[in-house]
C-alpha cells in the first residue's frame, strides 16, 4: 500500500527535523539535543519542598521542571518557587501543568517559561456523553473554545512563553469522542483544534504531545500527527511520553516500548518517562533511552526500500521536512499482525513464543529451568508451570538428559540434533545454507537463522522455493540500527511473498532474535524493550529470543521478554497496572498504595487496574482499565468499573478491600494458589 511516511527514513537513522521553540535559555527542536524533563510530586504550595525536589531533579539531569498549577493560588506560588530557584543558581525553565483552569494558565504564563494545557479538559468538562453534532453545531463548539483559549495564546505571545498542547488518550473531550471516537486520529484532531487557534494568532512557540498508557495507541498517534503536520506544512517539536506507565520494571519496559519505538525513527525532541516513583529516578531512565542515539547515524547501511525517496530541508523554522510516500506491505498507522503459517505452536493465531537461551551453560539440569517458569517437585515427580513459563529453550551444543515438561520444546544446533536418540519435542536450528544442503530435517519444525544479506542480496527464487512449511525463520542482526534492519527484513519477506516466489517460506513465522553484551541490567531492559517492542507494535514477529552475556540473570531476562509482550499487548501473562506518576495534585501516597494493590491483585492475569492520584488522572486517563482506584478528596477514594463510578468517597483505609470486593463482584477474581 502507498503510505505517506512519518519519518525521514525507515532504513537510515536521522532526526526528524522540527522548528526551534525557545523555552527560557534551553531551546527545543531543530538541531538541539533531545531534552530530558520530569514533574514534581510535591504540593505546589509548599515552596520549600518543591524547590528542594526541583533541585534534585535538575542535578540528576532534568532540563525542564514541570509543576502542577491546579488553581490560581498554585499559579501565584510559581513566582516564589522560581525566585528561590534562581536565587540558588538553578536556571532550568519551569513548566506549569494546567487542567480545567484557564485563569491559572493565564497567570502562570506570565511567570514561567512554558505552560502545558490539555485540550481535552482546558475548555471542556468531560461527561462521557455521546453527542450527534451537525457541522454547524460543531463549529459553534469550536468558536466557544476559541473564545476560551485565545486569551492564553495572546499572553504567551506577549510574554514569550512557550506552550505544550498535550493530548492524552484518556481525556479526549466528548466532542472529539463523538466525532472521531477513542482513537489516535481523535487525539491528533484534538491537538489540531487548539493549534489552529494559535496559528490564527500568529503564535508558533508550541510543542505537541500525544500521550497514552497503551504504547500501541501512543505510537500510532505520534505517527499520524506527523502525517497531518506534513499535510498542513507544520513542523512543531514533539514531547514523547507513555502516560501512567507504572512502577519498577513494568513502567520502564512500557516506556521503552513506546518512547523507544519513536526514537528509533528519529522522532522526538524531548522525553519524559512517567514512573510511579520519585521524579529524580525518572531522569536516568530517560537519559538511557536518549543517549543510545548519539552515535546512531554512523550505523552500517541498510538496503533502501524499493521506490522510496526522501527530501530533508535544512531550515530550522521556515520550511518543513518533505517526506515522500512509498509502498509498504503493512500499514504503520493501523495495527494488524502479519499473517503466518502455524508451525507446531508458532505463528498462525498463537501468541508470540518465548525462547530462553541456555547455550552458554555447561550443563542443563531441571534446576536450570526454575528461572524460566518451570519448577520441578522431586517428591511429587511433576513440573509446575508459572504464567511466565518460556515455550522453548535453546540448548545449542548441550544435551538435555532428563524428561522435560510437556509444554516445552528444545532447540539444538543442527549437528547435535541429528544425533539425538529421542528427538521428541526437539528441533534443529540451521543456518540458511545448512538447511539448503542438509539431508536430514525435522518433519515438524525447523528453525532457520538468516540475516539481511541472505534475504535481500543472496536470495533468489530457486533458493527460496526450497524452504517448506516446517520452517520458522530466526531473524538475526549485528547492526547498531538493528530494529530498522530487522524491520527491513520483514518488509522484504512480505514483499517477496506478494510476488509468489515460493510456497511456504513467504508466510513462515519469524522469531526476533537479539544479542546483548555487557550492559547494565536497566540498560539491557530498555534496549531490548525498544528493539523487540518496536517490531511487535507493527505486527511483526511470532516470538522473541534474547541472547545475553554479562547483562542480567536468566530469571530477569525471562521476565523482561514477557514484560515486552505484555506492554505490546501481544501476550498477556500478568496483571497490568496503569498508575500515574504522582504530582502536586495527588491525594494519597501513590507508591505505597500501588504496592498494596499489587500485593493483593498481582495474580489476576489479564486484569487491568488503574490507580490515579486525582480526578484529573481519573476515568479518562485510565482509558482502557477494567477497574479504577481514584483519589477524589483527602483520604477519600472513588472506585470505577471501566469508566462508570461504582462507589464514591470510600475511606482510604478501607478502599483496597473495597476494590477487591468490586473485582469479585464482577467475576474477575480468583484466589491465589
Amino acid at each position: 500500500m502507498s503510505t505517506l511516511l512519518y519519518c525521514n527514513s525507515l532504513t537510515s537513522y536521522s532526526r526528524y527535523k522540527t522548528r526551534v521553540v525557545n523555552i527560557g535559555d534551553v531551546p527545543l527542536g531543530g538541531h538541539y539535543p533531545i531534552r530530558i524533563q520530569s514533574m514534581t510530586t510535591t504540593d505546589t504550595m509548599d515552596t520549600k519542598a518543591t524547590v528542594a525536589q526541583s533541585i534534585r531533579m535538575i542535578e540528576a539531569g532534568c532540563e525542564y521542571v514541570r509543576i502542577t498549577a491546579p488553581s490560581i493560588k498554585e499559579a501565584q506560588n510559581l513566582e516564589n518557587i522560581k525566585k528561590e530557584l534562581r536565587t540558588r543558581g538553578y536556571n532550568a525553565p519551569l513548566v506549569a501543568d494546567i487542567h480545567f483552569t484557564p485563569n491559572a494558565a493565564e497567570l502562570a504564563a506570565r511567570i514561567v517559561e512554558k505552560v502545558r494545557v490539555n485540550p481535552g479538559n482546558y475548555a471542556d468538562k468531560k461527561k462521557f456523553e455521546s453527542i450527534e453534532y451537525t457541522d454547524t453545531a460543531y463549529e459553534r463548539e469550536l468558536e466557544r473554545i476559541r473564545e476560551r483559549f485565545t486569551p492564553l495564546v495572546k499572553i504567551c505571545k506577549e510574554y514569550g512563553t512557550a506552550m505544550r498542547i498535550g493530548t492524552n488518550h484518556g481525556s479526549l473531550s466528548d466532542r472529539i469522542m463523538s466525532r472521531y471516537g477513542d482513537t489516535p486520529l481523535g487525539m491528533v484532531e484534538s491537538a489540531l483544534e487548539f493549534l489552529r487557534i494559535c496559528e490564527d494568532n500568529n503564535y508558533y512557540n508550541i510543542v505537541l504531545s500525544m500521550k497514552a498508557s497503551n504504547p500501541q495507541v501512543m505510537v500510532q498517534a505520534y505517527r499520524l500527527l506527523i502525517q497531518k503536520m506534513q499535510q498542513y506544512n507544520m513542523n512543531y517539536p514533539l514531547h514523547l511520553g507513555v502516560t501512567e506507565a507504572g512502577e519498577g520494571e513494568d513502567g520502564r519496559i512500557k516506556s521503552a516500548v513506546g518512547i523507544g519505538t519513536l526514537l528509533e525513527d528519529g522522532i522526538g525532541d524531548t522525553v519524559r518517562v512517567s514512573l510511579t516513583e520519585e521524579p529524580e529516578f525518572e531522569i536516568p531512565v530517560a537519559k538511557a533511552l536518549v543517549d543510545r542515539y548519539s552515535k546512531r547515524p554512523s550505523h552500517k547501511s541498510i538496503p533502501a526500500i524499493s521506490g522510496s525517496t526522501f527530501q530533508v530541508s535544512n531550515s530550522d523554522n521556515s520550511e518543513n521536512v518533505k517526506l515522500e510516500s512509498l509502498t509498504l506491505p503493512y500499514d504503520p498507522y493501523d495495527y494488524k499482525r502479519r499473517e503466518t503459517n502455524e508451525v507446531v505452536n508458532i505463528g498462525g493465531h498463537n501468541v508470540p513464543r518465548v525462547i530462553a537461551d541456555f547455550s552458554q551453560k555447561q550443563t542443563i539440569t531441571p534446576a536450570t529451568l526454575f528461572a524460566v517458569g518451570y519448577n520441578y517437585s522431586i517428591p511429587l515427580d511433576k513440573w509446575n508451570l508459572t504464567d511466565q513459563a518460556c515455550d522453548y529453550i535453546y540448548a545449542g551444543d548441550n544435551t538435555v538428559d532428563f524428561a522435560i515438561p510437556g509444554t516445552l520444546g528444545i532447540v539444538y544446533n543442527s549437528a547435535i540434533w541429528k544425533n539425538i536418540k529421542n528427538p521428541v519435542r526437539s528441533y534443529p536450528l540451521f543456518s540458511a545454507e545448512e538447511y539448503l544442503r542438509t539431508d536430514k530435517r525435522s518433519e515438524e519444525l525447523n528453525f532457520v537463522s538468516i540475516d539481511i544479506d541472505f534475504l535481500i542480496r543472496a536470495s533468489d527464487g530457486t533458493k527460496l522455493q526450497q524452504f517448506d512449511k516446517t520452517v520458522v525463520f530466526v531473524f538475526e542482526t549485528s547492526n547498531e540500527h538493528g530494529m530498522a534492519e530487522q524491520r527491513r527484513m520483514f518488509i522484504e519477506l512480505m514483499s517477496k511473498n506478494a510476488l509468489s516466489f515460493g510456497e511456504g517460506w513467504g508466510e513462515a513465522p519469524v522469531i526476533i532474535k537479539r544479542n546483548y553484551i555487557s550492559l547494565s541490567e536497566e540498560t539491557f531492559q530498555l534496549h531490548a524493550s525498544t528493539d523487540i517492542g518496536a517490531l511487535l507494535l507493527d505486527g511483526f514477529g511470532d516470538g522473541a529470543w534474547i541472547q545475553q552475556n554479562n547483562c542480567t540473570s536468566p530469571k530477569n531476562l525471562n521476565a523482561t521478554v514477557f514484560g515486552i509482550l505484555q506492554a505490546t499487548r501481544t501476550r498477556i501473562s500478568k496483571t497490568e497496572y496503569i498508575s500515574c506518576p504522582s504530582c502536586g495534585r495527588t491525594l494519597f501516597d501513590l507508591q505505597e498504595t500501588t504496592a498494596k494493590i499489587r500485593n493483593r491483585t498481582d495474580h489476576l492475569k489479564g486484569v487491568k487496574i488503574g490507580i490515579m492520584g486525582c480526578i484529573v488522572n481519573g476515568p479518562g486517563e485510565m482509558a482502557d482499565a477494567d477497574y479504577g482506584y481514584v483519589g477524589t478528596g483527602v483520604g477519600k477514594i472513588t472506585l470505577y468499573k471501566g469508566r462508570e463510578v461504582v462507589e464514591r468517597n470510600i475511606n482510604s483505609e478501607k478502599a483496597v478491600d473495597a476494590l477487591v470486593d468490586l473485582i469479585k463482584k464482577y467475576g474477575d477474581w480468583v484466589e491465589k494458589e
